[in-house]
């Protein structure tokens, strides 16, 4: 969008939120760059230049707007709805890839050279890989100086910094302040944290946001010992690289409010990436409801409660799962069943509220278990093992930069494994916004009350006109049954 200057102009000049993440407005005069919605005067038309990453306005000599914090602002909704190798790669920088195994093991990942990311990053958003990386290294420092009380020299190495100058210097250059500066700024208008160790963030989104569905989904099918609904907070235990955490997520009215516990701050950038996937917070609404809305028997549901996201996973080997936990069976059965897997083979977790007791159990966990235990057919636990066996041997991968039609095509293969639990794995667990389940048993119920074909193949090709937002078509069609997944819990 970027290079559309004159819809960049109006939406900076209207002050429209909607665009925020899209693009960023760098002012040559007084050398700052701004989300759209900034709420200053806006300025000159022809003092404006614009660029499609806060990357590319730092190489560029830009330094953050200090009122409107475009670092805060939400991610590009284009790396949630394409599975080309820039959107592979912009989701696997922000889980931190670049500073776990630098831009080798990113080039690895996506089965390409270093070179070609590099040139296809550039090409498209103004900057390489070191250089996104290093603009989210910035924020993640941000929120660790204005959150923590840890040492500088922490906050430093947990951000992702190689050494203590290049973190003072970059958050000089990014900021236009010293990291004591933006700590103190921060004193002056925010309380210390309640509870030490723990980070409170915002994580912010584009409006409308239901939060109905996705945090009625979340816990209603929650998992006992790894989830659990209290206190208006949805709370679950995170499997992280450096060790575990336990997150609360808390929907407000213009932000989802985020208490992050950490082992290990370095796992800071992909614990807040792992939970703007699972609430699917870098959508945009606007787009996906408008063109539901134009299919006549599909815009009253739209239109009654619209900003339905689609609820996803912080790790799609769980998801993969439960899914086959899930199988013809209601949901009650399958957290049962997911509940004695992780009893018997989940990491045991200290949580000081007392509810959360384990993690999730690894695919490697889950290899040496024995199939007779399981209280499931025995095709059932033919499905399981198989499907641990392939994620064990890394033949399967469910991650954030999965091609996602070469990864329905290997899933499809596995016994056990039909249209149903191959489309929900793409849909919650790969992020494919135009996942679709013509099947699902709650889907032909809604689709016969409301006129629609409620044959599967019917079905599809009446779905044709709601593409590329199937899964969210999905998402609202399931509200015509008055299930739990529908809404909050009390």
């Amino acid at each position: 969008m970027y290079t559309d200057t004159e819809r960049c102009v109006r939406a900076v000049q209207s002050k429209d939120a909607r665009f925020d993440g899209w693009f960023f407005t760098a002012v040559l005069t007084t050398r700052i760059y701004c989300r759209p919605s900034c709420p200053v005067v806006p300025p000159k038309v022809e003092n404006m230049t614009f660029y499609p990453s806060a990357a590319a306005c730092q190489q560029a000599g830009f330094r953050a707007c200090k009122r409107c914090r475009p670092d805060t602002s939400p991610g590009s909704p284009e790396w949630n709805a394409r599975a080309d190798s820039v959107a592979r790669a912009m989701r696997l920088i922000g889980d931190g890839v670049v500073d776990r195994e630098g831009v080798p093991g990113l080039a690895a990942r996506l089965g390409y050279s270093a070179r070609q990311i590099e040139r296809q990053l550039l090409a498209e958003l103004g900057a390489g890989p070191l250089a996104l990386a290093r603009a989210q290294r910035a924020q993640t420092a941000r929120l660790l100086i204005e959150t923590t009380e840890l040492p500088m020299a922490d906050v430093a190495f947990a951000a992702g910094f190689s050494s203590i100058r290049t973190f003072n210097d970059t958050v000089r250059e990014v900021f236009a302040l010293a990291p004591s500066e933006l700590r103190t700024r921060a004193a002056r208008s925010a309380k210390p944290p309640a509870t030490p160790g723990v980070i409170t963030l915002r994580l912010p989104y584009r409006a409308p946001l239901n939060p109905s569905n996705l945090f009625g989904h979340l816990a209603a099918t929650a998992v006992p010992g790894v989830e659990e609904w209290r206190d208006g907070a949805y709370r679950r235990t995170l499997t992280l690289p450096y060790g575990h955490g336990i997150v609360a997520l808390t929907p407000r009215p213009d932000h989802i409010a985020c208490r992050l516990s950490l082992t290990d701050p370095r796992d800071l950038t992909l614990a807040i990436s792992r939970c703007r996937w699972l609430l699917d917070l870098d959508a945009d609404p606007v787009a996906v409801d408008d063109q539901l809305r134009a299919d006549p028997l599909l815009a009253p549901l739209v239109d009654k409660a619209p900003g339905r996201r689609v609820p996803r996973t912080v790790d799609g080997a769980e998801f993969a799962v439960r899914a086959v936990l899930g199988q013809q069976v209601s949901t009650a059965a399958a957290r049962t069943h997911a509940a004695r897997l992780v009893t018997a083979h989940g990491v045991p977790v200290d949580d000081p509220e007392g509810g959360l007791t384990h993690l999730f159990p690894t695919p490697e966990a889950l290899a040496g278990l024995d199939p007779e235990q399981l209280a499931l057919p025995r095709s059932r636990r033919t499905t399981l093992t198989t499907l641990v066996g392939a994620l064990t041997d890394g033949s399967l991968q469910l991650g954030t930069d999965t091609d996602w039609e070469r990864t329905r095509a290997e899933l499809i293969t596995l016994p056990g494994f039909g249209p149903w639990t191959v489309e929900v794995i793409a849909m919650r667990a790969l992020g494919d916004p135009d996942a679709f389940l013509p099947t699902d048993l709650g889907i032909r119920r809604a689709a016969e009350q409301l006129g629609l074909p409620s044959t599967p193949a019917a079905l599809t090709a009446r779905a044709a006109a709601w593409r590329p937002w199937r899964a969210y078509a999905v998402q609202y069609l399931w509200t015509v049954d008055d299930h739990p997944i529908n809404h909050l819990p009390v």
